[in-house]
């Protein structure tokens, strides 16, 4: 369970961080939150899904780790082994929460830093990329001897702000794929090597054929919008499938 403190030079000018640790907050992630900068990117690995919040109902975006709950194929021998690290993941231990009064409402555990003073960067003081030797150099200083951002913490800063206006993207995607009537569900029956046979649902993804239909004025709006090319890789992403499947397979055979 994350418990969230306010990050300020006083109380952490010392703290340092191993972001080579940051991994372990992913190593039981089935399903993780991308946002539309990083389509392009998550979809040379892993498939996207569109799936529903489970406590808000409302669609989001998500990498597919694996095929049920807690399964990670992606974490291996104590490592993760894809060649993107999703922002989600490579942001911790920071996240962020609206400041009181503050107009925006903002969820710490799915969305990030951004450059307004409506919001603070806090920080999740039980997780393990936080150094607990305060006298070791091992890990990353988030402030100098003058209580300066570190340049570490100037790159948490930027990939926290790439997340929270992406949450905006994102919200605005699956508004006018709504709106257009775009969103399908998503059947996806597998069958692996030693014969089980894999069901998923709660999945949906785009329909193409009502997306090659669309009037020429709707095309223009999402091209305008910049959103076409997040469609595109979230429909191209879905051949991932494939290659999720053969780790999968791979798993089971390491453990027969």
């Amino acid at each position: 369970m994350t418990n969230l403190v306010a990050l300020d030079n006083k109380n952490h000018l010392t703290t340092r961080i191993d972001p080579d640790k940051a991994e372990l907050h992913g190593t039981d992630l089935h399903l993780l939150p991308v946002v539309v900068s990083e389509f392009m990117q998550v979809a040379l690995q892993y498939p996207i899904v569109i799936t529903k919040n489970g406590d808000t109902g409302r669609f989001v975006f998500a990498a597919m780790l694996g095929f049920e709950a807690g399964e990670n194929l992606f974490w291996q021998d104590g490592r993760w082994q894809g060649i993107y690290l999703p922002l989600q993941i490579r942001r911790q231990p920071f996240f962020v929460e609206a400041r009181v009064g503050a107009s925006s409402e903002v969820n710490s555990e799915t969305s990030s830093e951004g450059t307004s003073d409506d919001y603070i960067i806090c920080m999740d003081s039980t997780s393990p990329t936080i150094c607990t030797d305060s006298n070791s150099d091992k890990g990353l200083a988030l402030f100098d001897e003058n209580g300066r951002d570190s340049e570490y913490l100037q790159q948490a800063k930027t990939s926290l702000s790439q997340l929270l206006s992406g949450e905006a993207s994102n919200t605005l995607l699956l508004e006018h794929l709504q709106q257009m009537d775009l969103l399908q569900t998503m059947s996806l029956e597998i069958t692996l090597a030693n014969g089980e046979k894999r069901t998923l649902t709660g999945l949906y993804t785009i329909d193409q054929q009502k997306l090659e239909s669309l009037p020429d004025k709707q095309v223009l709006t999402l091209y305008n919008l910049r959103l076409l090319q997040a469609i595109y890789a979230l429909i191209g992403s879905q051949g991932q499938i494939h290659a999720l499947i053969d780790l999968k397979n791979k798993q089971l055979s390491l453990s027969v």
